[in-house]
């Protein structure tokens, strides 16, 4: 396993990234943003949204998987966000 991947596993809730790419008007989206609203204010992870029509590459990236989760930049989870799934990435 690559040791970064390791170490960014060990970081407490509160130093973690979760970021959700998605776009305006989606259904999938708006019950993602749902799921990892409610887990980041649990565990205290910071997130925030990215627009994917704003964002070359993301389009480029995600476009046919979207919603995607990414926690610390890493992709997580796509098209439907699991809850607990996301807890223990969060190490919570």
């Amino acid at each position: 396993m690559n040791p970064l991947r390791r170490a960014s596993r060990k970081k407490p809730p509160t130093e973690r990234l979760v970021t959700l790419v998605g776009r305006p008007g989606c259904h999938l989206c708006a019950d993602a943003r749902a799921v990892v609203s409610a887990v980041c204010g649990e565990v205290g992870a910071r997130w925030e949204e990215k627009d994917i029509e704003q964002d070359a590459e993301l389009y480029r990236r995600y476009w046919e998987q979207i919603p995607v989760v990414l926690v610390d930049g890493e992709q997580h989870d796509f098209w439907r966000v699991d809850e607990r799934r996301l807890r223990r990435a969060l190490g919570a």
